[in-house]
């Protein structure tokens, strides 16, 4: 069966102890202002307003080194995770079954999450 998956946008990844500081820099540095603070309340999410061409862009407190992720979304988890493994990709983490942690064969860790149908991010690709 066919599914839809497209670019959703990139997660900063930030050790640090003070999420809002952090986020306070990225915001300022990309234009862009914090819409929800403590997104999902963990205290780890800060999610920004939408990006260029809708990007989905936020700031996550993480325990591991400092880096940008991106994130693929999709109509069918499983269906895009499978493709993705097909080109080399490999699983991670699962998280909260909900998303999957991906490692690509380059080294880049990403992740596959829900397709957020009403994003204005264009048209998702088509597969399989």
């Amino acid at each position: 069966m066919a599914h839809r998956s497209r670019l959703a946008g990139f997660i900063i990844d930030s050790q640090v102890d003070d999420l809002p500081a952090a986020s306070a820099f990225w915001g300022a540095a990309l234009g862009l202002a914090v819409t929800d603070p403590d997104d999902g309340g963990l205290g780890i999410y800060d999610k920004f307003e939408p990006g260029p061409g809708g990007l989905h862009i936020e700031v996550q407190k993480v325990a591991h080194p400092s880096r940008v992720h991106l994130d693929i979304e999709t109509d069918d988890i499983e269906a895009e995770v499978r493709r993705l493994e097909a080109l080399g990709a490999k699983r991670v983490q699962q998280v909260r079954n909900r998303w999957w942690v991906m490692e690509a064969p380059t080294g880049h860790r990403f992740c596959v999450v829900p397709m957020n149908a009403g994003a204005p991010r264009g048209e998702a690709n088509a597969w399989g």
